[in-house]
């Protein structure tokens, strides 16, 4: 199975944590559903041209928080996700990539107008759109 996972080599967020908060929203959201079958470490590895060290924390990360179980001999699934885990999560999710974007403009010299007025803006477009 392909897990639609990209990385970006640019980005100053640690590749592990790329994977793992990627990994983290598609089971979140249900994309990856209860009982599916994720690639082995290898294999994941191979496909996100990425050292089996890296893979091996996403997954044992995810399992500590309960997203994953792994079986051994059979591979790793992903775990149900409560609505209210799934609620809470999600929003956590949201807040620190809102956290990262304000700390990222804050230091590009933005004041928090500039913010709240961008903001406002991409909603608007993204409203209009729907």
């Amino acid at each position: 199975m392909r897990i639609p996972v990209q990385i970006n080599e640019n980005s100053a967020e640690p590749l592990y944590r790329q994977v793992e908060n990627q990994l983290r929203a598609l089971i979140i959201s249900g994309q990856l559903e209860e009982g599916t079958l994720l690639p082995s470490i290898r294999e994941f590895a191979s496909d996100l041209r990425c050292s089996v060290i890296t893979v091996r924390r996403v997954y044992q990360d995810l399992e500590n928080e309960g997203l994953l179980r792994t079986r051994q001999g059979t591979g790793t699934f992903v775990t149900g996700v409560e609505q209210e885990l799934r609620t809470r999560m999600g929003e956590e999710s949201v807040r620190q990539l809102i956290n990262e974007m304000i700390s990222r403009s804050y230091n590009l010299g933005w004041n928090r107008q500039q913010l709240e007025q961008l903001f406002q803006e991409i909603l608007d477009a993204r409203e209009s759109d729907s």
